[in-house]
């Protein structure tokens, strides 16, 4: 399986924290991460709230979401490298710096494409991220 980052101007692409496309060929499937926040992965619904209990700090809350999605991919023995989409949602813009500076440290140098919103509130009280991401699935999984 071929994964590429697409970038229009090359040159610039280190100034980017995501890809503007990314390319996938030849025999794949395709995985659907549903959202994550800083709460456990599994939990009571409706919610408890002693199983919502979050840290303030976004890189925190940012580091707790992705571990989360990692039992995903490690489920399917995927890495960071067959993401190829994220889609982040913060409460406060101002939370995008420490989130990047996060997703850097577990993603290095490859960069999926991504779309970053902000929401006025997240599914968990207190939340402050959420993370959706689509990844590659080789063909022969």
């Amino acid at each position: 399986m071929k994964i590429q980052a697409v970038h229009p101007r090359p040159d610039e692409a280190d100034q980017m924290p995501y890809a503007p496309a990314v390319e996938v060929r030849e025999g794949f499937g395709l995985l659907f991460i549903a959202g994550a926040t800083a709460s456990p992965l599994y939990h009571q619904h409706p919610h408890v709230a002693e199983e919502h209990v979050l840290p303030h700090d976004i890189k925190e809350q940012t580091r707790m979401a992705l571990e989360n999605i990692k039992q995903v991919l490690d489920a399917r023995s995927l890495t960071w490298a067959n993401v190829v989409k994220i889609t982040k949602y913060v409460t406060d813009m101002r939370d995008m710096d420490g989130m990047y500076e996060v997703l850097s440290e577990h993603f290095g140098s490859w960069r999926p494409a991504g779309t970053l919103v902000a929401v006025n509130n997240l599914s968990a009280p207190g939340a402050r991220i959420e993370l959706d991401m689509i990844a590659a699935l080789p063909s022969a999984l």
